[in-house]
């Protein structure tokens, strides 16, 4: 089968002015009212055998289906999430277990209203997750990529989206079966007051999502071996599709706002598309509801009509820049933590977003800055690693300027494991 020929059709393509509306109204309604809100915190998990330390599958014996059948009694029945017959996700207040393409266990907590919410909440998870998971004889550890399986080895989870997922991202870019099969990750999400100060989140989390990604590092093996990337999730999603990773384009122009975003996102080939909640595709089987889109953006898979949400959630999701905004901003940079480390990172994002001081002192000291000066600095710290100076300043100085005292960059994500990565 042929490589599919890159388009940029799109960029000269116009997107539909009630798709464009209904973004629009998609991030007003996201406005939160109390100024300094709280925070969304997901934590993925690689699910590994003990006997051996390979990826456990969801469709083996004593498998990840298994382990959520087996929790599913401490979730709300009517909050069960079914696909193919398989059941794929749990939920129940404050606590949602979802699952991604290689069988990555996504813990998803909140709203919280403080960092040390997250360790309350996540002990009540593991409180049941944890003995069935010793009676299945696997364990979920926190590592940004799998220990010892390559992602040859992974099959992927029964969710109709993710064979369309495999059929793009296996033909373009490179990375993508590596990401979805065998990637870990921690997301934060933080709330916004209006369009300005939205975009100015946007920014910051842009700006220092690489230098926190360097102290949060917790990716010691790829494909089995020791990783040889100083920040292997950056460069994975950096060089997994240039249409939709890396820095929102044009964010750091000054005229930048809502529309632009909304035109990018609507413009873009959508990797795949996905009819399961569009009215007018009643009727068609689960391949056609799912299909890959090489060429295909919003305008030419949905309706002549405003979006509905589902609808206007996949479009947003099939982005996967650094930064996100849905209706909460979504920093997405850093591989998964143990809680510990993953609480300390949500009291940063709360110290550095929520704090007016330490804001303002972030908006002053990168007035001025350029996507270019993004790329170098990523590519700085890819390049030399603890001696590299993103935006002209030693990692010692970031450290300081950023409140990171006190962080063990190497603190192993799995006690079964020494750690390789060096610092």
């Amino acid at each position: 089968m042929s490589t599919p020929r890159i388009s940029y059709a799109h960029l000269l393509a116009k997107p539909n002015p009630k798709h464009v509306q209904s973004l629009l109204d998609f991030f007003e309604h996201g406005r939160s009212k109390r100024g300094t809100g709280g925070f969304g915190v997901e934590i993925e998990h690689l699910p590994v055998h003990n006997s051996d330390d390979t990826a456990v599958s969801y469709y083996e014996p004593n498998g990840i289906e298994t382990l959520l059948r087996r929790i599913a009694p401490y979730y709300d029945k009517d909050k069960e999430y079914w696909e193919n017959d398989h059941l794929v996700g749990l939920a129940r207040e404050g606590i949602t277990v979802s699952l991604e393409p290689g069988g990555q266990v996504e813990c998803s907590l909140g709203i919280l209203k403080k960092p040390e919410d997250l360790n309350t909440l996540y002990r009540t998870f593991r409180r049941d997750v944890d003995p069935v998971l010793d009676e299945l004889d696997f364990r979920l550890v926190n590592y940004g990529y799998q220990p010892k399986s390559s992602y040859a080895d992974v099959k992927v989870n029964p969710k109709d989206r993710y064979d369309a997922m495999t059929a793009y991202l296996g033909r373009v870019g490179q990375f993508g079966p590596c990401m979805m099969r065998c990637s870990s990750s921690t997301q934060v999400s933080i709330d916004y007051v209006d369009e300005q100060d939205s975009i100015e989140k946007l920014r910051l989390g842009t700006i220092v999502g690489p230098i926190l990604a360097w102290y949060f590092r917790n990716t010691p093996y790829f494909e089995g071996e020791p990783n040889p990337w100083p920040l292997l999730r950056q460069r994975m999603w950096d060089y997994l599709d240039f249409q939709r990773t890396n820095v929102i384009p044009g964010l750091f122009d000054p005229r930048f706002g809502w529309e632009d975003y909304a035109i990018d996102v609507l413009s873009t080939p959508l990797m795949f598309a996905d009819l399961t909640h569009t009215p007018e595709a009643e009727g068609l089987s689960g391949k056609e509801l799912h299909h890959p889109a090489f060429y295909e953006n919003a305008g030419d898979v949905y309706p002549d009509r405003e979006l509905n949400p589902y609808e206007i959630n996949h479009i947003i999701s099939t982005h996967f820049n650094d930064v996100r905004l849905k209706n909460f901003i979504e920093l997405r940079h850093w591989d998964s933590l143990p809680v510990a480390r993953a609480e300390r990172l949500t009291e940063i994002i709360a110290s550095l977003f929520y704090d007016p001081s330490n804001r303002q002192r972030l908006v002053s000291y990168f007035d001025g800055i350029r996507e270019e000066d993004v790329f170098e600095a990523k590519a700085n710290l890819q390049a030399h690693g603890r001696n590299s100076s993103p935006y002209g300043q030693p990692l010692e100085f970031w450290k300081e300027f950023l409140g990171i005292e006190g962080i063990l960059a190497d603190e192993p994500g799995d006690p079964k494991h020494p750690d390789v990565f060096q610092a």
